[in-house]
């Protein structure tokens, strides 16, 4: 019997889920800032976001980071992929912030929801400072990445796309 190979955790690339929420009637998406001692991007506005647990699908993931950040409750089925997001850098990626480091990266599924209950909070105080509806066309300039270029390809119609984002 041949010995197993090591895992590749060198080369491996964490998933990370997101979750676009939009309100058609005010035409408005929920964005959190996160706070103090965030991990990255302290005091800039994004998504509801977080990693993929071992085992867990993509789409329960992005739901349960969602309640988990925002307390909002949103099904599996009516989540829409909308874009998929790949960069070398990140939080808690096998990289992390360190150029010179092999490693994947992450790789971020950003779905789509008009469907949801409940009223947003600020479910987690101690990672995010504030939870807000911002119209579409007034998105805060304080963003992580290119918030404001990927909410508008997600809600402009265009169909599911890749950024490589970050990459030589």
């Amino acid at each position: 019997m041949p010995a197993s190979l090591p895992p590749a955790v060198a080369s491996m690339t964490l998933l990370v889920a997101a979750v676009l929420v939009h309100d058609r009637d005010t035409d408005s998406v929920l964005l959190l800032q996160r706070g103090p001692r965030a991990k990255f991007g302290r005091g800039l506005w994004d998504l509801p976001v977080g990693k993929c647990d071992p085992g867990e699908p993509v789409t329960h993931a992005a739901v349960r980071e969602l309640r988990e950040e925002t307390g909002l409750i949103a099904d599996p089925k009516d989540l829409r992929l909308a874009h998929v997001l790949h960069a070398p850098l990140g939080a808690e990626s096998p990289r992390g912030h360190r150029p010179a480091v092999a490693g994947g990266g992450f790789l971020t599924v950003l779905f789509t929801t008009h469907r949801w209950g409940g009223t947003p909070r600020n479910a987690e105080p101690h990672k995010h400072a504030e939870v807000r509806w911002f119209p579409r066309t007034a998105l805060p300039q304080e963003l992580v990445f290119s918030t404001d270029r990927l909410v508008e390809r997600c809600l402009g119609g265009d169909p599911p796309a890749v950024t490589l984002h970050g990459w030589p």
